[in-house]
């Protein structure tokens, strides 16, 4: 025999609400500390033309998320908010590439925490192809941060010819809080 449990709320000890429930079964997690949160995604609204074999960063500057505001538009940078120390993952999409086919390109991808390069980064060597303009570069990591630490995304190409393109509508940034590690 099957038991029921029937509930709107979960509360711990303290009487604070852990679990909601709007009684059509859609849940809502209440507590923190079982939420990804903090989290924001960002897309760039303009492509960027920044000098060749230089690390630039990547003008995310069009927010579709951001839980705790910790994501700034400005300043193009996600900072970890007071109290919300933990792990967390990152993860960039750029179509980074030149205005004209070329015999000779080097396109990066890289994280940056706290303005210093890190060993994350997505390479692409297109010496051999000569036939490509655009190259999709993804890359994902996870780190430890503490209040105030604050992560960034920045791309590179090295052509031999044309104008560097990191494009629109394929380039995303964003993270969130790791939960239970």
């Amino acid at each position: 025999m099957a038991s029921i449990i029937k509930a709107n709320q979960l509360q711990d000890f303290g009487g604070n609400s852990i679990l909601t429930s709007d009684g059509a079964g859609v849940v809502t997690p209440n507590a923190s500390g079982i939420k990804m949160t903090p989290a924001f995604e960002a897309h760039i609204t303009t492509e960027q033309n920044p000098s060749g074999g230089t690390d630039t960063k990547i003008n995310f500057d069009n927010e579709i998320f951001d839980t705790d505001g910790a994501y700034d538009t400005s300043n193009k940078r996600f900072t970890v908010p007071s109290g919300e120390d933990g792990k967390y993952h990152f993860y960039c999409d750029a179509c980074i590439g030149g205005s004209a086919n070329s015999s000779l390109a080097q396109n990066y991808l890289y994280i940056y925490k706290n303005g210093v390069k890190t060993n994350m980064r997505a390479h692409f060597n297109t010496n051999n192809d000569g036939n490509g303009r655009y190259y999709q570069l993804t890359i994902g990591t996870t780190m430890a941060l503490v209040a105030g630490d604050y992560i960034e995304a920045y791309g590179r190409a090295d052509l031999a010819s044309g104008t560097v393109e990191i494009r629109i509508h394929e380039s995303r940034f964003g993270g969130y809080k790791l939960i239970g590690v």
